[in-house]
């Protein structure tokens, strides 16, 4: 008897890495190409879905906090696209990006002294010609008139 559980407990743990192996992780938070691919079509639910579950696995990724705004700002949620930024900032204070967003969801909630601020920053981070420090300018530029 002890032979046969021998024989077994081999087989199954021999078998456990093969079947480990055709398993997919269903609950594996997406990457962020996906959640691109979902911006590229302007699906912010999916997009703000998906996001959400790449931050929480990533909470480290800048990048990631800062396509969460985006996708948070085109669904006119303003004050937690503005968290997602300024978290963003936290985890890379010189993110062109971020700024750049920020400073816009700054001027679609009337803010403009805060957009200014953040145009400063990235005059300083990038310069007067760099395309975030062009846009932003840009979109203040067209409230101030």
């Amino acid at each position: 008897m002890k032979t046969i559980f021998s024989l077994f407990l081999s087989l199954f743990m021999f078998m456990q890495p093969a079947m480990a192996a055709d398993t997919s992780d269903s609950n594996a938070p997406p990457d962020l190409e996906t959640s691109k691919a979902l911006i590229a079509k302007k699906d912010w639910t999916g997009a703000i879905s998906s996001l959400e579950k790449f931050v929480k696995a990533n909470p480290n990724n800048a990048d990631g906090f800062n396509l969460l705004g985006y996708s948070l700002r085109n669904a006119k949620r303003y004050s937690e696209a503005i968290f997602n930024y300024k978290e963003a900032l936290r985890l890379d204070p010189n993110h062109r990006g971020a700024h750049e967003y920020l400073g816009q969801s700054y001027v679609l909630t009337k803010q403009l002294d805060k957009a200014k601020e953040l145009l400063a920053s990235l005059e300083k981070i990038c310069g007067l010609q760099c395309e975030e420090y062009l846009d932003l300018k840009k979109s203040i530029d067209k409230v101030k008139k």
